[in-house]
């Protein structure tokens, strides 16, 4: 027994010993502390030499890429200092139990853009004062190639992107689950051709390759110092969105209670008005201290700060529809258009309507958020009593787009409306689409005005739908467009079938009806 309780004494002796060296008091009077650090704040490292000499306290920064997406260890780290927290906060509910945080700097997300970039996307926008919504139009048409973090480890990319979604969503509130059940940031996404983990290495690698990209989506502060280099051939234009953008506070958080008076003589000395100063000179972020005069390239407004979701599961949606930024994969839509006589008319001018908005003609928020963007592949099958016409394009640039609105623009017509034998080809015209690339997103949009009066019934329909692959049944979902006299509940069965949903153009238009529609999987 006594030989068993001086081994553990002499474990314990040894732990302590270890802890010691890199956590507490080093004899001196000075206390080290280990701290978990975001490679945002590297920046901060030419402060911290006069932190110790005039509190006493020695911060080591342990900086790890994946810092704001994993939950701290604490017994590896007494302290936490992130661009943000509020992913951790938000996905680990136990982060928030005893952690006292202190903003110590701000930043909000914005857009770099090259100077002629920012020209021609100014000049076509009253005032000049530039959207995340003008920017995602870009983004679709090809003109923006941006670079931006991998939101998935690095806290400026999460940011940017519920800054994009938010403003995708119209609300001016907090993302809910329901503004995310349909991918509206696709077209946005098709201009990235850049990224990396951390915020530094994409500043770095934008550097290397600004032949290649013109537009850099991070931090104000990242973007200003970029300009104050000579690594640039031209200083990037600082697009600061109108309908809003995600402030960082880079908090320092307390992880080891037993730690709090060297955290209060911290955060004191950090928050002083001549620290700020400091901070603002060497990091050109925001002070957090109103007293402090902002330097001439920080007082440009922030304007609408806008609110990071309060909801794991929104966040979690927004990842998983943005996906690997090194693996993107094309998305495809196949859309099933009545073509039967009754659609002549107002009817047809209301669907080519709503063709030349999904092409870029429909300048509000939400049509650039859901147009057609480069690299999308599109079908467009026209049928009446039978199928009259399949036309499928890869948008490369506007001849793609003008050659499918040319095929909804052909006059003829069929007799009759074979709603299920459409639907029956927009399957298999799916199947073939994923066999040939079973990563590729297919749906189907299916717009009709009649009730089905030749070809398939619906229950033959559904026994074809039944002997399709699995993975064509799983993966590809139909979205109906009830419009005028169509029977709506065969619509909507076949929607519940397929995992899709029907979206009513009674009630406003099918421009509208086909804008709700876009990004669903």
């Amino acid at each position: 027994m006594r030989g068993g309780a001086g081994l553990l004494a002499l474990c314990l002796a040894l732990v302590t010993t270890l802890l010691t060296a890199c956590s507490g008091d080093d004899g001196d009077g000075t206390v080290r502390l280990r701290v978990l650090a975001s490679p945002d704040l590297a920046l901060m490292a030419p402060l911290l030499g006069d932190l110790k000499a005039e509190t006493g306290v020695d911060l080591r920064l342990d900086h790890r890429a994946d810092a704001e997406t994993k939950t701290p260890d604490r017994d590896r780290h007494d302290l936490a200092w992130l661009s943000s927290d509020r992913y951790l906060r938000l996905t680990d509910k136990s982060a928030p139990r005893g952690v006292q945080r202190t903003p110590t700097m701000t930043s909000p997300v914005v857009i770099g853009l090259k100077p002629d970039v920012a020209w021609k996307l100014r000049a076509q926008v009253p005032g000049g004062r530039l959207t995340w919504a003008d920017i995602a139009d870009a983004a679709a048409a090809g003109t923006v190639r941006f670079g931006m973090a991998d939101p998935r480890h690095a806290g400026s990319g999460l940011a940017a992107l519920v800054g994009v979604a938010t403003a995708a969503a119209g609300t001016g509130a907090a993302l809910r689950p329901e503004d995310v059940s349909c991918d509206r940031l696709r077209g946005f996404r098709s201009g990235q051709t850049l990224t990396a983990d951390t915020g530094p290495a994409l500043v770095d690698s934008y550097a290397d390759h600004q032949h290649e990209t013109n537009a850099l989506i991070t931090y104000e502060s990242d973007l200003l110092a970029l300009n104050a280099t000579d690594r640039l051939d031209d200083p990037l234009d600082v697009v600061r969105p109108e309908d809003g953008m995600v402030l960082a506070d880079f908090p320092l958080l307390l992880l080891n209670q037993a730690h709090r008076t060297a955290y209060d003589k911290v955060t004191q000395w950090l928050r002083r008005d001549s620290v700020q100063r400091q901070i603002m000179q060497h990091t050109l972020r925001r002070p957090v201290n109103t007293t402090v005069t902002r330097e001439a390239r920080l007082r440009e407004p922030v304007g609408n700060a806008l609110f990071y979701p309060d909801q794991p599961a929104v966040v979690k949606a927004l990842l998983a529809d943005y996906g690997d930024p090194d693996r993107r994969t094309t998305s495809q839509v196949v859309f099933l258009l009545d073509f039967s006589g009754s659609m002549r008319g107002a009817r047809m001018a209301a669907l080519r309507e709503a063709f030349a908005g999904l092409s870029g003609a429909d300048p509000s928020a939400s049509g650039k958020f859901t147009r057609f963007h480069r690299g999308e592949r599109l079908t467009v099958l026209r049928f009446g009593g039978r199928v009259l016409e399949e036309k499928t394009v890869t948008v490369t640039g506007p001849k793609d787009l003008t050659a499918l609105a040319d095929t909804v623009a052909r006059g003829d017509y069929g007799g009759a409306t074979a709603v299920w034998s459409a639907l029956d080809r927009g399957y298999r015209t799916a199947a073939r689409e994923l066999a040939a690339d079973p990563d590729r997103s297919v749906s189907l949009v299916l717009m009709t005005d009649g009730e089905n009066n030749a070809g398939l019934s619906y229950a033959e329909f559904v026994r074809r739908h039944e002997a399709l692959p699995a993975a064509v049944r799983t993966a590809v979902h139909t979205y109906p467009v009830h419009f005028s006299e169509a029977d709506a509940g065969e619509l909507r069965r076949a929607a519940a079938r397929t995992g899709g949903r029907t979206v009513d153009a009674a009630g406003s238009s099918l421009s509208e009806a086909f804008k709700e529609i876009r990004g669903c999987r």
